[in-house]
């Protein structure tokens, strides 16, 4: 990984049309304090979406706020911790965020289509399916998506956790060149450049793993969000593991997009400062992808130190059998999905569970656990019955080591 390099010709090889999404933080739309919305950053955002689609990209737009324009809306001065307030301030700043897109945006005549979703939106095949042909068809008509998550009724166990991780889900589901997280500083640094003069800034990352090493992200979000600059690793992970290469640049200055994305830019001078994070070469096909990121893990399945052996190129070549299986872990039923762990023990004795895949499993962790106690390998004479002829169908699993 080269971390501190020129970005001259990092660009990725693109053709006349490009499918973005732009992900834009609360800090970006809402005053911190006074809660009153940043009118010229989102103006600026607009006039950029309107630029990129004359220039015939296709664009979605992931938006925070619904919080923050619900405190002003109702003159609250901070935001709740009680989750039933702040669900209902969410209600009514949502639709106040949206008429405010749909005035800006129709200033342009440019439609646009409020999409709001919950992890659990996304966890049954067929919704998520449903989810990406709506975005397909509203991009083919040439509207702008304005997706967020559904604060209203999203609880702990349903919700994405930011909206920096939605974007990577949306970014996945819309096979997305480019994913925008549009935050309040230029770009990724080695530490916070506000308290460390010898911070350095990140232009281009191809691991991310090993970028965790090298540099400090404990700062939170704003008192309205609830990101920060290490949830935009973790979505840039997702993202590029889906094939789409993702930025972090300022939320005040969104028309830099253009020269970032314009693969006519040679001159690294002329780009702005940003961060890039380059897409898998092998990006995980939508199915895999969708078990890793678009399920709840609803438990974890201890396997045997062997069963990596059946992993081989990030393809998994044999179904998981209960005589692999060691122990299980939390209370799940038939087709949820759950962790494939294995233990090792590193030279000082100490354990560390390794996350090596996701899957979805056809039987329950009872009735897993009713196999392995009877150590028969005929699922019938465990239980009396055979839904499936293994624990987890090889179809099924998802690598994630």
């Amino acid at each position: 990984m080269v971390v501190y390099r020129n970005i001259q010709n990092t660009h990725r090889p693109t053709t006349a049309s490009l499918t973005l999404v732009i992900k834009v933080g609360t800090s970006s739309i809402c005053d911190e304090v006074s809660h009153y919305p940043l009118l010229g950053n989102l103006s600026r955002i607009v006039e950029t979406i309107i630029q990129l689609k004359r220039l015939g990209h296709r664009v979605v737009l992931v938006t925070s706020a619904a919080v923050g324009t619900g405190l002003r809306r109702l003159n609250l001065s901070e935001k709740p911790k009680k989750l039933a307030s702040i669900q209902a301030i969410a209600a009514v700043g949502q639709g106040r965020l949206m008429s405010m897109y749909d005035d800006l945006f129709g200033q342009f005549n440019q439609p646009v289509a409020q999409i709001l979703l919950t992890r659990n939106d996304l966890a049954d095949r067929s919704q998520y399916l449903n989810a990406v042909n709506c975005l397909e068809e509203l991009l083919d008509m040439g509207v702008v998506p304005i997706i967020n998550e559904n604060d209203s009724i999203s609880v702990k166990e349903i919700k994405f956790g930011d909206n920096d991780t939605l974007s990577a889900i949306a970014a996945g589901m819309v096979k997305a060149d480019y994913l925008f997280l549009m935050t309040d500083v230029d770009c990724l640094y080695t530490d916070n450049p506000r308290s460390n003069p010898d911070a350095r800034p990140v232009l281009v990352c191809d691991d991310i793993e090993q970028l965790k090493d090298q540099i400090k992200v404990s700062a939170p979000g704003s008192s309205l969000g609830t990101g920060g600059m290490i949830t935009k690793l973790v979505a840039a992970d997702l993202a590029t593991a889906a094939g789409v290469t993702t930025v972090i640049a300022r939320g005040a200055t969104p028309e830099n997009i253009m020269p970032i994305i314009d693969p006519l830019v040679t001159d690294s001078k002329k780009i702005p400062l940003h961060t890039r994070f380059v897409a898998k070469p092998q990006p995980l096909m939508d199915r895999k992808w969708w078990i890793l990121h678009g399920l709840h893990t609803a438990g974890t399945v201890y396997v045997e130190s062997n069963i990596t052996d059946a992993i081989h190129d990030g393809q998994v070549d044999n179904d998981l059998f209960a005589h692999s299986i060691s122990k299980v872990e939390g209370t799940f039923v038939e087709h949820q999905a759950v962790n494939l762990v294995v233990q090792h023990k590193d030279s000082q004795g100490l354990v560390d569970n390794i996350t090596i895949a996701k899957g979805i499993v056809n039987y329950s962790s009872a009735e897993i656990m009713r196999i392995m106690l009877a150590k028969e390998s005929n699922i019938i004479d465990s239980l009396g019955y055979k839904d499936a002829s293994c624990i987890i169908n090889r179809d099924n699993m998802a690598i994630s080591l």
